[in-house]
């Protein structure tokens, strides 16, 4: 959710810090000791301002900004599988930038495919609209979050548009939340 008390406060990098430059994904590293603005807190995660460019930090990097990180830990695994059902609670965390709701309740989210021998994770996503600029910064996040599931080595998403998105993919949670329930 949305963390009105952080916008547009400034914090000093207290480690070195990865970071996407928003809107095209692009990594890149915020140095320690380096001025940033938080221009939103949103999902866990933030935007700040670095050198003239808005970028994404990730909530589990937070500490590195002095900001509490946001925990997504997973029970130690009993087995070399990959849980879908962990999967999926990772993609939970993703938050699309402008709406206060998750990528799972929004319906972005048509599928997983777990390959266990190549402990890979195939997910075919798609955007609320598909001149959405912030979708390599989505499709980041989504890599970055499920790779922190235990055993997963490999993330691939797939970007698609077909079907198109509609409303009518939200949970009924979501389209409360967002005023989207007709």
């Amino acid at each position: 959710k949305a963390d009105p008390d952080m916008e547009r406060r400034m914090v000093v990098a207290q480690a070195d810090c990865p970071a996407r430059r928003v809107p095209d994904g692009t990594p890149l590293t915020i140095p320690k000791d380096t001025f940033v603005t938080i221009t939103q807190a949103l999902g866990g995660n933030y935007t700040v301002t670095y050198h003239g460019q808005m970028v994404r930090v990730d909530g589990t990097d937070a500490d590195k900004l002095g900001l509490e990180p946001e925990l997504l830990s997973f029970p130690e695994p009993s087995d070399e599988r990959i849980h879908e059902e962990q999967v999926w609670e990772a993609l939970r965390t993703v938050y699309d930038p402008e709406i206060p709701v998750d990528l799972v309740n929004l319906g972005l989210i048509y599928d997983v495919a777990i390959d266990q021998d190549s402990q890979r994770v195939d997910i075919r996503m798609t955007l609320t609209a598909p001149a959405c600029g912030m979708g390599p910064v989505l499709v980041g996040d989504v890599e970055y979050r499920v790779r922190r599931v235990p055993n997963v080595e490999t993330v691939k998403v797939d970007l698609v548009f077909d079907p198109a998105w509609s409303r009518e993919m939200m949970s009924e949670e979501a389209q409360l939340a967002t005023g989207m329930f007709f």
